[in-house]
């Protein structure tokens, strides 16, 4: 790689480095602290030799469009972060084209430090929930273990089967200005953060794919497969078949995706806590048609909220009772309850002499100078040091976030002086670490931010096993040293050398020891009523939206052509087919002031009004999320299309101007295209189970509606023949069913020419059963799906199957007797009066059908409430 000598100072950047542009080299210049792209003296690292030369060869355009590639697929694959109610910016996941790499020599000391600091906590932990040693021989302070809200004295005794009671840690790291690698932080209460590892190997690899050929590379998924191993190990003893779920707060969590992505890589179950329940002492999942036994539950919900009986009595995401299932041992949860704990910052200070005690050798791994302000010697030393140090609460929480006391105004660090010598045993500090810098993409340039690596640890039999990597994760704007995911951190890909010479081969001997039968076992299990609801909407809203999106389309091609002609024929059947949009979509009005354009572009943009366009893709791309783990990986391609056409959406309400309305139809075409596709992969790549089955219904009866308001719409008020004719073909056009009509009308007229009738249109678009199209059609694979589902318990109030299917055999022999040229006959005050009623009936009996579904298969438990605050006690 070509090496640039420093440029004159006053043309020196202030970055560490940058692009000349125009040629691709990469200038070296000394950067101001460490740098894990270049040393001291500027050099590329031999570790990142490679990665130089790349970045040689692309310059600044190519190293741009990675970027930008980079940003396309995670949102393609639907990777986010933050809360689902907040802006959708928000919620992106911004991964840097450019990979961390460390050396074979640095990893393996990395390695060594975080089993060992896995090893001394899983320690603590025991003892802090055990016999307490170290608290009655002084070795932790009980005051800041005991105060610390991670310490739950309800878990005391419990116990998780096997070697270690700390299943999972994560440890964020960050490099001194001597080059030492430094412990920041300790993430034991429901580490987060493997999946994004995994989400981020996966966008590089695309990204850098010759780079990522080449490299000797150690692969991430076996350390999914000795966590999926792991799990099954801890299983109370006697199970035979252990059955694993991962507990989650809900599509609604920062941290969601990450959590759905490791139940896929897992192969385990998703589940929120209104899916178990707690029966005779043990834990069930609720299934479709019985309870499931519960054995090992990964959690990621925080214990306090884990369960409202015996912790937090206004929680709405545990478990009643589940405390008392792990304590009778018929549970084993992971991490334990309690383990939040070791997040404590006031046990840095002590884990040096605690190495020494426990293990009889020092500390790999050091943290930054701590003090505990609840020892008087410590509190002394950190009012003396007071302006250059971090302050750290005992606890996080609201309002009590750490604080570089050297970026505060003059009041703000004498009322943080006084709130800690009013309550010191409730806060720490530590010396601040000048973190190292890694290289960032942006606009034309590369940037130094500040890095923050995350590894992970998982109990593996009598030791622990290390992910080979981790998640990298830079600041997200220039200037600051403060590295959280919450405030646009931008991560990066770690990469590992393998041990193996052939690159590849130990992806190979992952998927050569990974046990698929437990895999093919567990996805043959029914989804819970929750999911399954999902999956059911899901069908529903995608294909509400397509039906919408088709109305839209032929609407718009009628305003076109004749909403300037008022009088005429054309403009009397767009005045039909609006009143059909109407009528379909329960959107009264849609044309409004301004005009056909400015209603039908208000319809297609609003996703906060039911029944617009915007609405219904907006329901299906979050119904999607909340069920992710049961979705094919390519649903998330055809998803983020969906989202950024909702972008553009957004962007035509921004353009709108009476008269002046952007061309709607390119867009229209795209969301399209988009829930064709999104219907494809749910025809062709979803393995035909129940969860197949439940979306499958859902699309099945929302067509069918679909079909019967639109042909309402149109034909259940007599129009003048002229304009009738003309209403024909949109109504067919939006049925998809305009070919097919022709073809077969040139048959059995011999080439006459008159128009069709509404007869013959119903006779193709509610009894044709070879019409993918028609009401009949969707009956009949109603029927298949239904014959999918699994057997519904008989408890004289829901209904069942059985139930189902009879109800479903009368609207199908409705439509069979259906009698379209009798039913078109208008009565004298010029509406189609029999054919309304029937077109009722067949949407009452669908209606009536789809809540029965709903009754049968989806009743969920009532919402937890106390009975009252004082005695934590809880009714359904």
């Amino acid at each position: 790689m070509s090496v640039a000598a420093p440029r004159a100072d006053d043309e020196r950047p202030v970055a560490g480095y940058a692009l000349r542009i125009g040629r691709g080299l990469l200038e070296a210049i000394a950067p101001v602290g460490v740098d894990e792209l270049l040393d001291a003296d500027g050099r590329v690292r031999p570790a990142s030799r490679d990665l130089g030369a790349s970045i040689d060869l692309l310059g600044p355009a190519g190293l741009a469009h990675r970027r930008s590639q980079a940003a396309r697929l995670a949102e393609d694959d639907g990777v986010t972060y933050g809360l689902a109610d907040s802006a959708r910016a928000a919620r992106r996941w911004l991964v840097d084209p450019l990979p961390l790499a460390l050396d074979a020599g640095e990893w393996a000391g990395l390695e060594a430090g975080l089993i060992q600091r896995a090893r001394l906590l899983d320690l603590v932990l025991t003892d802090l929930y055990g016999p307490r040693t170290l608290l009655r021989d002084g070795l932790l302070p009980a005051a800041a273990v005991l105060a610390h809200s991670g310490f739950l004295r309800e878990a005391d005794g419990i116990r998780v089967p096997g070697a270690h009671q700390l299943f999972l840690a994560a440890t964020d790291l960050g490099r001194d200005a001597s080059g030492r690698w430094h412990v920041l932080a300790d993430r034991t209460q429901a580490p987060s953060g493997a999946g994004y590892a995994m989400a981020n190997r996966r966008i590089v690899s695309q990204v850098m794919p010759g780079l990522h050929r080449d490299t000797r590379l150690a692969r991430l998924r076996g350390f999914f497969h000795d966590m999926r191993a792991s799990l099954q190990q801890i299983a109370p003893s006697g199970t035979e078949a252990p059955r694993v779920v991962l507990l989650t707060p809900g599509p609604g969590a920062e941290t969601a995706f990450d959590q759905s992505f490791v139940a896929t890589l897992l192969g385990f179950p998703l589940v929120t806590g209104e899916d178990l329940v707690v029966q005779d002492g043990r834990v069930w999942m609720r299934g479709l048609s019985r309870l499931e036994p519960v054995d090992v539950i990964l959690r990621r919900v925080d214990a306090a909220f884990a369960d409202p009986l015996d912790l937090r009595p206004d929680s709405r995401l545990g478990v009643p009772g589940l405390l008392d299932a792990a304590r009778r041992g018929q549970v084993s949860i992971v991490n334990p309850l309690g383990s939040g704990v070791l997040e404590n910052p006031a046990l840095a200070a002590h884990l040096p002499a605690l190495a020494q005690r426990l293990l009889g050798e020092p500390l790999r791994l050091p943290s930054p100078r701590a003090w505990w302000c609840g020892d008087p010697a410590h509190l002394r030393e950190v009012q003396a040091r007071f302006a250059g140090l971090v302050v750290r609460p005992l606890a996080r929480g609201a309002g009590t976030s750490s604080r570089v006391v050297a970026e505060l105004s003059s009041a703000q660090r004498t009322a943080l002086a006084a709130r800690i010598a009013a309550e010191p045993a409730l806060w720490c500090a530590q010396e601040p670490l000048a973190l190292s810098t890694a290289p960032i993409v942006t606009d034309g340039a590369l940037e130094p931010r500040p890095v923050v690596l995350r590894g992970f640890a998982v109990s593996r039999g009598d030791g622990y096993q290390v992910m080979p990597g981790g998640l990298a994760r830079l600041a997200g704007r220039p200037g600051t040293q403060v590295v959280t995911s919450a405030l646009g951190a931008v991560a990066k890909d770690v990469w590992v050398p393998a041990a193996q010479s052939v690159p590849g081969a130990a992806a190979a001997v992952d998927v050569a020891g990974h046990d698929t039968g437990d895999l093919a076992a567990e996805a043959a299990l029914s989804p819970v009523p929750r999911a399954a609801e999902d999956l059911y909407w899901l069908g529903r809203y995608g294909e509400r939206a397509e039906g919408v999106v088709r109305l839209l389309r032929v609407t718009d091609d009628l305003a076109e052509d004749w909403s300037r002609r008022p009088g005429s024929a054309g403009a009397a059947a767009l005045r039909v087919v609006l009143d059909v949009l109407a009528e379909v979509t329960g959107v009264a009005e849609a044309d409004g002031s301004g005009g056909p354009q400015a209603g039908l572009l208000r319809h297609a943009v609003d996703a906060a009004t039911p029944g617009t366009l915007g609405f219904a893709v907006r329901r299906t791309v979050d119904t999607a999320h909340a069920v992710r783990e049961q979705l094919s990986l390519d649903t998330w391609l055809v998803l983020g299309g969906l989202d950024r056409v909702l972008g553009e959406l957004d962007g035509l309400a921004g353009q709108a101007a009476p008269g002046l309305e952007p061309a709607l139809r390119p867009t229209l075409a795209r969301v399209l295209e988009g829930l064709l596709a999104l219907a494809g992969i749910g025809a062709e790549s979803m393995v035909r189970d129940s969860a197949h089955a439940f979306m499958e219904a859902g699309r099945r009866v929302e067509r069918a509606l679909h079909v019967i308001g639109v042909l309402r719409g149109a034909f259940g008020t007599v129009a003048p023949p002229a304009v009738e004719a003309m209403v024909l073909e949109p109504v067919l056009v939006a049925g998809e069913s305009i070919i097919t009509y022709r073809r077969r009308a040139a048959v059995r007229r011999l080439g006459a020419t008159g128009p069709g009738t509404a007869a013959d249109v119903l006779e193709l678009l509610l009894l044709d059963r070879t019409n993918p199209r028609a009401v009949a059609y969707q009956l009949d694979r109603l029927t298949d799906a239904l014959r999918a589902l699994p057997p519904a318990v008989d408890d004289g109030v829901r209904g069942t199957r059985e139930d189902l299917t009879g109800a479903l055999l009368a609207i199908q022999a409705a439509v069979r007797e259906a009698s379209p040229a009798q039913w078109c006959t208008p009565g004298p005050d010029g509406r189609r009066a029999v054919l309304r009623a029937r077109l009722d009936e067949l949407t009452a009996g669908l209606s009536a059908l789809s809540s029965m579904i709903e009754t049968v298969y989806f009743r969920r438990p009532a919402p937890l409430r106390p009975l009252s605050a004082a005695s934590g006690r809880w009714l359904r």
